[in-house]
Formats: C-alpha cells, structure tokens, sequence
C-alpha cells in the first residue's frame, strides 16, 4: 500500500472509532477528484455539487462497509461513479433542463476546482451522447489517469469490459466530433 492508501485506512478506523475529524481530514484528500469525476460524468457544475456532496453523504453512513482489499480511493470513485449513474438515472425520469450558465453570477470561489475540470466545449458535449457506462470508462481512464485495472476496480467489472468499452467509447467519440475516418488503422464493424 502507498502511504496516501495507509493514511486513508487509518482515517476510517479513526472516524469508526468516533473522530469526526478523521472523516473531514478523508473528505479534504478526496473531494477534488470526486468533483472531477462528477463533472466530467454530469457535465453540470450543480449536478457534480449534488453528486459530490451525496458521494460523502454515502461514505460517511457506510464508511464501515469499507474492505481495505482494495484502495480507500478506488471505494470512494466507485461510490461517485455509481452516484453519478443514480443522478443520470433521475434526470431522464424528470426530463428538467437547467438555466443555462450565463444566468447564473460567477462564483470565484470554485474558479481554480472548475478550470481544473473543463473540457473543451465540443467534447464535453460529445461525452453527453454515448452511454454512462462507456462515459465513466473514458473519464476514469482518459481523463482521470487510472489505470484499466483501477478502473476495472472501480466500475467493477473485468478489465477486458473497461477496455471494451474504452475502445468503443473512442470510436463514438470521434465519430460525434467528425475525427473518425475509417481506414486500416480504424476498422469499422463490416466485415470485408
């Protein structure tokens, strides 16, 4: 174990041991890259807060239910990851679209946490048109810099699915950006 994942062990026994403290110090080491992951995957600064704030919501009731066998990190992305789908997963039932950005007034405080999550802009629209699963994939792996095993951890599924689903999630995505020429070096699904 790195010293990061030994400090985070210790952390939880601390908190489960009632030191609430402990639990904020976990929250400090990770929130930056919940955030991350929840604003690549929403693609809405208020639906990546709401799945931020419900990651921990989540962690902080279940802290106990956290195995060392793996990373306390890799817990906590697959605890947004599977937020985010939830989230996801309501919005299409509610069918709601929110006020577009201008409207809102800057907020200066979050400037240097949301330029750090960016994309550009045809990009992150692409991301929206291909499937959650295929999404996290490409945030978790393209985005993030895991690993396909820690992504596979994460998404837990086997990592030939994460490179699946990698690689499709690519294809589509340069198809959706108008990148994708099929040739020799891109074969397309026909068989010859």
């Amino acid at each position: 174990m790195t010293d990061r994942a030994d400090r985070d062990v210790q952390l939880i026994q601390r908190y489960l041991g009632g030191d609430v403290e402990a639990f904020a110090e976990l929250m400090r080491a990770h929130e930056n890259r919940v955030f991350a992951i929840a604003m690549r995957m929403m693609r809405n600064r208020e639906a990546a807060l709401d799945v931020t704030q419900d990651t921990f919501l989540t962690v902080f009731r279940k802290a106990d239910r956290y195995r060392a066998e793996a990373a306390f990190s890799t817990w906590i992305y697959r605890v947004t990851v599977n937020t985010c789908y939830d989230h996801l997963r309501r919005s299409k039932r509610k069918r709601t679209e929110p006020l577009p950005e201008f409207h809102d007034p800057p907020d200066h405080s979050t400037a240097s946490a949301l330029s750090a999550a960016e994309l550009r802009p045809d990009l992150e629209s692409a991301l929206t048109k291909i499937s959650p699963e295929f999404r996290a994939a490409v945030v978790l792996v393209d985005m993030q810099g895991m690993s396909l095993d820690q992504a596979a951890d994460t998404l837990e599924v086997p990592t030939g699915t994460v490179k699946s689903r990698l690689f499709r999630a690519r294809r589509q995505l340069a198809q959706i950006l108008g990148n994708f020429a099929p040739t020799a070096e891109h074969p397309t699904d026909e068989e010859p």
